[in-house]
C-alpha cells in the first residue's frame, strides 16, 4: 500500500504527527509498499522557515524516513524523490487550478465575493441564534455574467464547494467505523483562496488521487470534513482511498494535548536523550492495544503484529512516566559494549581519564541497570575518577540505624577485612567471602557495613553496589579511600 504522511511546515513537527506519521509508515512496511513525505505549503502566512528541515530530520532520527517524497540528499539538502512529484503542494498550483475549474464547469463550486467583514458579521449573528457557524449561501446562484463581470473587475473572491445539503453521507472509516454525515450540516467549504492558494480540502484530494494514495492515515480532528473530501471525490469521479482517523493525544486531565500544557514538539523529545526506539513504542501504544501482556516492541515485531483496527476510538493519555519506564527498558537492551561507546565522548568530556581506562567497559555496565538517559553518565561515574567527599550524615543513616560514633568502628573493621584480601585476588567474591565471613563476629548487621562502605568509595546517597564498586576501584584506592573518610 502506498500511504503518506503530509504535515505543514509551520513549526516543529508535534508529537501527535510523529505517531501519525509512525502508523503510516507501519502500514506501508507491512504491506511491502510505500511511504510517502509531502509537505503541505499551502498556507503561505503560516510558514516557518525551517520546519521542512525539522520535519524530515526528525522522521529521519526516529527510524522511519520517507521512501518517496521530500527528503535529505547525501549532503543534507532537501530534495524530492518519486515519480508522482512535485511533493510540495506550493508547486502544483496550476493542477489545482485546474480541478478547481472543472468542479466550476461541473456546477460543483461556485464564487463566492464576500467580504470578510461580512462573513464576521454573518458568524457573529448565528453565534447569538445558536446556530451552527456555516456559509449562508449568499453567493451561489450568482449570474454567470455578473460573476465574470466581478472577476474581470479584479474583486476579491474565493471558490467555494456546492455541498448537497438533501443527501447523507455515508462512510465506514478503518478506526471509527460507520459513520453518518446530513448534507444540511455540512459547510461549503473554501476550495480556492483568493490569493489563488487551494485549500487542504482541494489539495489533498487532488495530490491523493495523483500520489496514488491507498491509504489516508490523520488525526481524528478531520473527521468532521471527511464528507466533503467523499464528495470532492465523487465529484472528480476518482476513486476513494481508505480513511483511518486516529484518535486524539491527551493530557492527563483529558484535555487535547497542547503547547500551552507541556512539551509537543517531537524532536524535542529525541534531543532530550529518549531513544528513538522507546520514543515509537511509546507512541504506538498510544491508542493501540496489541491484544497482549506484551509493552516492548521492536520496529520489526510492530511491522508484523500492527493493526488499525486495534486502535481504539478514545483520546490517548500521554504519560510521560510511561515514556521514562520504556525509555529504561530500552536502556537495557542496548549491548554493553555500544552503551560504553556511547557514554564514553559524555564522561570523557568531564573526566578525561575516562578517555583511556582499560575498564571503563566494566564500569559503564555497573550503571546501565540504573540509567535513563546518556548525558546522566558523567555524574553515574564521577567517583571513578576523582575521589568522593562524603558526609557524615551521609555515612551514618538513620534507616540503617548507624549511630556516627559507629563508623570509625566500621571502618576498622573494613580496613581490617579488605587488608586481607590478596592484591591479585582483588574481586567480587574475595570482597564478599572477607567481609561477610566476620559480620557475625562484628557486632553489625550486613546494611550497617555495606551502606558506609559504599557511601565512602562514591560519597553519593545512591549508586552501584559497594563490592562491584570496590572491586573496579581496586584495592589500593578502596583502601585510600577509607583511610580519608575514618580521618
Amino acid at each position: 500500500m502506498r500511504t503518506r504522511f503530509a504535515p505543514s511546515p509551520t513549526g516543529s513537527l508535534h508529537i501527535g504527527g510523529l505517531r501519525t506519521a509512525l502508523f503510516a509508515w507501519l502500514i506501508a512496511k507491512q504491506t511491502k509498499g510505500t511511504f510517502v513525505l509531502r509537505i503541505e505549503d499551502t498556507d503561505q502566512a503560516r510558514e516557518v522557515v525551517g520546519a521542512t528541515q525539522v520535519i524530515i530530520r526528525t522522521l529521519e532520527l526516529s527510524g522511519i524516513p520517507p521512501d518517496e517524497g521530500v527528503m535529505f540528499d547525501t549532503t543534507g539538502e532537501i530534495v524530492e524523490k518519486g515519480e508522482y512529484g512535485p511533493y510540495h503542494q506550493s508547486k502544483r498550483l496550476p493542477l489545482y487550478r485546474k480541478y478547481v475549474d472543472e468542479l466550476l464547469e461541473n456546477g460543483h463550486a461556485y464564487h463566492c465575493f464576500c467580504t470578510s467583514e461580512r462573513l464576521d458579521a454573518m458568524r457573529k449573528k448565528q453565534q447569538e441564534l445558536r446556530l451552527a457557524p456555516m456559509y449562508d449561501r449568499q453567493c451561489i446562484n450568482l449570474p454567470k455574467d455578473e460573476t465574470a463581470k466581478r472577476i474581470a473587475a479584479g474583486e476579491k473572491h474565493v471558490i467555494r464547494m456546492k455541498i448537497p445539503r438533501e443527501e447523507t453521507v455515508t462512510y465506514d472509516d478503518v478506526i471509527y467505523g460507520p459513520l453518518s454525515f446530513k448534507g444540511h450540516t455540512i459547510d461549503d467549504q473554501v476550495l480556492l483562496k483568493s490569493d489563488g492558494f487551494p485549500t487542504y480540502h482541494l489539495a489533498h484530494v487532488v495530490d491523493d488521487h495523483f500520489m496514488k494514495t491507498d491509504m489516508v492515515i490523520r488525526g481524528e480532528e478531520w473527521l468532521s470534513s471527511l464528507p466533503k473530501h467523499l464528495l470532492l471525490f465523487r465529484a472528480f469521479g476518482w476513486d476513494t482511498p481508505k480513511y483511518a482517523h486516529v484518535p486524539l493525544l491527551l493530557n492527563k486531565d483529558r484535555t487535547k494535548l497542547s503547547k500551552r500544557q507541556g512539551d509537543v514538539a517531537a524532536e524535542h523529545y529525541l534531543t532530550k536523550g529518549y531513544l528513538p526506539e522507546a520514543l515509537l513504542n511509546f507512541l504506538v501504544l498510544l491508542g493501540w492495544n496489541p491484544g497482549t501482556e506484551q509493552e516492548i516492541f521492536t520496529l520489526t515485531e510492530l511491522i508484523s503484529i500492527f493493526s488499525l483496527e486495534r486502535v481504539h476510538k478514545s483520546g490517548a493519555v500521554f504519560d510521560l512516566e510511561k515514556l521514562d519506564w520504556l525509555q529504561g527498558q530500552w536502556m537495557r537492551r542496548i549491548p554493553v559494549e555500544e552503551f560504553a561507546a556511547r557514554i564514553r565522548p559524555l564522561v570523557t568530556e568531564k573526566y578525561t581519564a575516562a578517555g583511556t581506562d582499560p575498564d571503563f567497559l566494566k564500569r559503564a555496565a555497573l550503571i546501565q541497570e540504573r540509567i535513563t538517559f546518556f548525558p546522566e553518565a558523567p555524574e553515574m561515574l564521577g567517583y571513578f575518577y576523582e575521589s568522593p567527599s562524603p558526609t557524615m550524615a551521609l555515612i551514618a543513616s538513620p534507616k540503617q540505624k548507624i549511630e556516627p560514633a559507629q563508623v570509625p568502628t566500621i571502618i576498622d573493621f573494613l580496613k581490617t577485612q579488605l587488608g586481607i584480601v590478596p592484591d591479585d585476588n582483588w574481586n567480587r567474591d574475595s570482597i564478599v567471602a572477607a567481609i561477610e565471613q566476620a559480620l557475625p563476629a562484628s557486632g553489625f548487621k550486613k546494611g550497617q557495613v555495606l551502606w558506609p562502605l559504599r557511601v565512602m568509595l562514591t560519597g553519593r546517597e545512591y549508586s552501584p553496589g559497594a563490592y562491584e564498586v570496590a572491586e573496579l576501584l581496586g584495592k589500593s584506592e578502596t583502601m585510600k579511600r577509607l583511610a580519608v573518610a575514618l580521618s
